[in-house]
């Protein structure tokens, strides 16, 4: 089944079940009414958001679901529904199975103080109540974090630099997402923060756009305002095509802006002819492996090759082609890293933030400098500058 059937159908059913356990629950323990009421009106409101953001997505509704709300709902169900409430759900269950076989061979007819009994009403309404409280303050803690990003300098020694290019810098944007969460004046605070770098090239490797093609001229103008000594390139990333992969390409290159699949371009830096080699989104090793090999073809002997994935992982293809450095982006630096060496980057790629190194050959893979999900832990959004020097 498609993951997004098993997203529509089953978030709102997970949390329909949440509800009526944990209603059941407040009731059990005598909560005061006006909890329950509270708690249902929450997940209402979550369901709702959620139905807004589908139908949303489909242009059933034109309104944009409000940031505080689409954060909550991603927080919701990505997080504190299946992390949170449902192994709660299942943990009591299993609590409650056990002690109903006690008591049934060992039974005891001892009860508990009223004081304990209340302290323990109250830390059982406390934990049921938890998952949707924290997902709305989650919410408002997390949605200021969207509107940073830092500057992380970065300089990269190379073998088999030129001389002309030592010094030669780049601004590695990657990652914005405009949409939801990346709108407005932080578009603006992009730009100029990528100006002021005053490097000799941007390159940008994908996922310029969120979700929605309607959000593409705004992105477009942002990266129109962009300003480097030889050039802005970029790639595609896989939220660019969700919409319309045809209309992402005809905008963007109707723009003027140089965007590259499976295709390379030479250009001047320092006097010395630097070949931009952009890659097409393509999740697949094999994929990446044969898209590498089609701009390899086309590689110019005289020029310093630079690759542009937005799939760290077309690194190992490009260093067994001996492309002596590759930017991509994707990861998000790992989104939720409990330290810059543990959690979900690690988990799920091979390389997920920053530099790596294979055979002389160098990947730079940026934390990207927008947000699709509202928080991150260990893993800020930033503009990685590059500065290149001779090994």
């Amino acid at each position: 089944m498609p993951i997004f059937l098993v997203i529509i159908f089953g978030i709102p059913l997970l949390s329909l079940i949440w509800w009526a356990w944990s209603d059941r629950r407040l009731s059990r323990m005598r909560t005061h009414r006006s909890v329950r009421i509270f708690s249902g009106l929450a997940l209402a409101l979550l369901l709702g958001g959620f139905s807004w953001i589908i139908l949303a997505r489909r242009d059933v509704i034109t309104t944009p679901v409000p940031p505080a709300l689409y954060a909550a709902v991603l927080l919701w169900g990505l997080i504190f529904l299946p992390f949170f409430a449902l192994p709660m759900m299942t943990g009591h269950g299993i609590f409650s199975l056990a002690r109903g076989v006690r008591k049934k061979f060992f039974p005891t007819s001892r009860s508990l103080p009223s004081a304990n009994l209340q302290r323990r009403r109250l830390l059982g309404t406390a934990a049921v109540s938890l998952p949707v409280l924290a997902t709305f303050g989650a919410a408002g803690i997390s949605l200021p974090q969207t509107k940073h990003f830092r500057i992380r300098e970065l300089t990269l020694e190379l073998a088999d630099l030129p001389p002309a290019l030592d010094g030669a810098t780049i601004a590695h944007v990657t990652d914005t997402h405009i949409g939801k969460f990346t709108y407005g004046s932080m578009l603006e605070k992009i730009a100029n923060a990528t100006n002021q770098l005053g490097a000799d090239l941007i390159l940008f490797t994908g996922d310029l756009i969120d979700n929605s093609i309607k959000d593409l001229p705004a992105a477009l103008a942002m990266l129109s305002q962009m300003r480097a000594r030889h050039g802005l390139f970029m790639v595609e990333g896989n939220h660019d095509l969700f919409d319309d992969p045809q209309e992402f390409v005809r905008q963007t290159r109707a723009s003027g802006i140089a965007l590259l699949r499976n295709q390379s371009t030479v250009v001047q830096v320092r006097g010395h002819p630097v070949q931009i080699m952009g890659l097409a989104w393509n999740p697949s090793a094999s994929g990446m492996a044969n898209d590498v090999a089609t701009v390899i073809q086309q590689q110019d002997p005289a020029a310093f090759p630079i690759l542009l994935a937005h799939h760290p992982h077309s690194f190992d293809a490009a260093a067994v082609h001996g492309i002596p450095l590759t930017l991509a982006g994707h990861t998000h630096g790992g989104q939720l890293m409990v330290t810059p060496t543990l959690g979900m980057g690690p988990a799920m790629y091979k390389y997920w933030s920053g530099l790596y190194q294979n055979a002389g050959n160098s990947l730079v893979v940026g934390n990207g400098t927008g947000n699709w999900f509202p928080i991150r832990t260990q893993a800020p959004a930033e503009i990685i500058h590059i500065t290149l020097r001779r090994a």
